[in-house]
């Protein structure tokens, strides 16, 4: 049921000249978020999601003394996955939690201010764990979405509601976990559920009233709106899609978006086409050109925020029949070279750098091994796929129910995942955490069905090494070169931040908080959570000391579809917290 709390720390607050400032956050402070260290309004720390700090009052000959400050409870019976980014703003900490639950903690004492838990109904259809990976805050709103496929604007004082959208049918099998994007006054959603023979969709909406602006459907065939009204149409209509399978195309825009203002260009990556059995999805041969590529699934896609028209789009997995998503992170970065590029590390394994302008694609390096689906990717940025790699086709069995198994690198759950990467403004490296394992994939016969799971696919993950499954790698985007790698037993499944301090920030599903050195990746610092960490850490600087955080709470995809990875880490326990760490008073004062 829905809860808002207001305590004493609110009251205090509010007195104590902490309140917010007048107007609250603006586009300014937005798009400044990156330089700002007193604060952290946006997911990414910054539009372009580099999750890098100028601040470096922690570094590498002091990291080793860093002390816990505060630790706040989620509290309750909800815990599960904790994925979330917090947001600090103005002496608040604003941190979501798993069942669509968001708190406001008072940033100097850890106390919570209020809590808002969603009312979720009987029946919501998650894919992936109950989840939630953060806010967004605008004006005197902070904003976030819930299970049930709703996005809600709260009072940043109070937790009140503000206002409430439905994104979409959850008893469809929609649902809503990403952290919004604010573009000029637009709160820019997308939406999840790719398992279920959804349809998605990036939506935008005026942030202050919450009525609808355009929506963008990225399955081709399907039409947008602009001010209530038809816009175009996606694509061209059974171009790479055969009869009506379209309809119920996949695509989920689930992991959210970015924005580059110099080219006034949102990105928002579209995941598996549905459903995972890509001969049911083939229009015709490979040999007639792209009628199987099924647009613009396993895409990133550039969009203009005012209208979503589609600008450009950069398809990783045409013919996707892996289940490798293409909904990676896009990130904006300028390399050594001096060149102005997106990066992003797709499921499938390789590392794309993509033209800042067009999209177009400028290269790819595998940065897992063993990759078993493609050899490579072509001049023109095509895979080069190994057929006999692809899962079998259930027709071509005698008995017409299950087609040939193969083992294909990596499993579904990808190369990488959700979990950020961050880049370094220093070394002008990528940080990138990575899963080194495979699967048993196999393809089924099936039928579309309202609500029900759209699979037409079997699975079994396996990890690919005795000594590690995660690997946290350094890459150089220019030329692809893994600097380092620093190896995991458990799986990867939490953000990364790195620092001018010279560090980089993740944590493990065993506990550990842990700072590496960004040139070598030995580990200079960890600290014991007391459960696994699959959220996202971020820093700030308050009253003269560099604080950082990060949520801690084991949970996600890995215990639900890991296969013998899942049993491996079924010993981990549960939790949901959120740890504040900084140096001893003395040690920051003298620095």
């Amino acid at each position: 049921m829905k809860r808002i709390l207001m305590t004493a720390a609110a009251l205090s607050l509010a007195t104590s000249g902490m309140a917010l400032a007048k107007g609250g956050v603006t586009e300014a402070d937005i798009a400044g978020d990156d330089a700002n260290t007193s604060q952290v309004v946006t997911n990414g720390m910054g539009r372009h999601l580099q999750r890098f700090s100028p601040l470096d009052q922690i570094n590498k000959d002091n990291v080793a003394d860093m002390v816990p400050a505060w630790a706040f409870s989620f509290g309750g019976e909800k815990q599960r996955g904790q994925e979330a980014q917090p947001l600090i703003y103005d002496g608040v900490m604003y941190v979501t939690g798993s069942y669509s639950r968001l708190y406001a903690i008072d940033l100097k004492t850890g106390e919570e201010i209020w809590q808002y838990d969603a009312r979720l109904p009987e029946g919501i259809l998650p894919c992936c764990d109950v989840v939630n990976r953060g806010a967004a805050i605008y004006g005197d709103k902070i904003y976030f979405g819930t299970l049930d496929a709703r996005i809600v604007a709260l009072d940043l004082k109070s937790g009140k509601v503000v206002w409430k959208k439905k994104i979409a049918d959850y008893k469809a099998g929609y649902s809503y976990t990403a952290a919004p994007l604010i573009v000029k006054g637009l709160i820019i959603t997308g939406n999840s559920g790719g398992e279920f023979g959804i349809v998605g969709e990036v939506q935008a909406r005026d942030a202050e009233t919450g009525e609808m602006v355009w929506t963008r459907p990225v399955i081709e065939g399907h039409m947008g709106t602009l001010n209530g009204k038809e816009s175009t149409m996606t694509g061209t209509l059974n171009a790479t899609w055969p009869g009506d399978m379209w309809k119920t195309g996949g695509g989920a825009t689930w992991l959210g978006g970015s924005y580059d203002a110099e080219t006034d260009t949102i990105v928002f990556g579209a995941g598996n086409p549905a459903p995972w059995n890509s001969h049911l999805r083939a229009a015709g041969e490979p040999s007639e050109g792209n009628k199987g590529d099924n647009l613009y699934a396993a895409s990133r896609i550039g969009m203009d925020p005012a209208t979503g028209e589609i600008k450009w789009h950069y398809q990783t997995t045409p013919r996707e029949g892996w289940d490798y998503d293409g909904v990676n992170e896009v990130v904006a970065y300028e390399g050594s070279d001096g060149e102005k590029r997106w990066a992003t590390a797709d499921r499938n394994g390789f590392f794309y750098v993509l033209n800042r302008e067009d999209g177009k694609f400028v290269s790819a390096t595998p940065f897992v091994k063993d990759i078993s689906w493609a050899t490579g990717i072509d001049d023109e940025g095509r895979p080069e796929f190994v057929e006999d790699n692809r899962p079998g086709n259930p027709a071509s069995a005698a008995d017409g129910k299950k087609g040939e198994t193969i083992f294909a690198v990596p499993s579904f759950l990808g190369g990488k995942n959700w979990m950020p990467m961050a880049f370094s403004q220093n070394t002008k490296m990528f940080y990138v955490p990575s899963n080194e394992w495979g699967m048993d994939i196999w393809n089924e016969p099936i039928t579309y069905k309202k609500g029900a799971a759209y699979l037409g696919a079997g699975f079994t993950i396996k990890p690919l090494f005795e000594d590690h499954i995660g690997s946290l790698k350094a890459i150089d985007p220019v030329s692809g070169d893994i600097k380092w790698e620093y190896k995991n037993a458990a799986p990867l499944w939490s953000g990364v931040m790195t620092t001018a301090g010279g560090l980089v920030f993740l944590g493990t599903p065993e506990g550990h908080f842990k700072a590496l050195d960004d040139e070598t990746g030995e580990v200079l610092w960890q600290f014991q959570t007391g459960s696994g960490i699959v959220g996202q850490p971020v820093t700030w600087d308050m009253d003269g000391n560099q604080y950082i955080a990060v949520a801690s709470g084991w949970g996600g995809a890995v215990p639900l579809w890991g296969g013998e990875v899942a049993k491996q880490v079924k010993y981990l326990n549960q939790g949901g917290s959120v740890w504040v760490f900084k140096l001893p008073r003395k040690m920051a004062s003298a620095n």
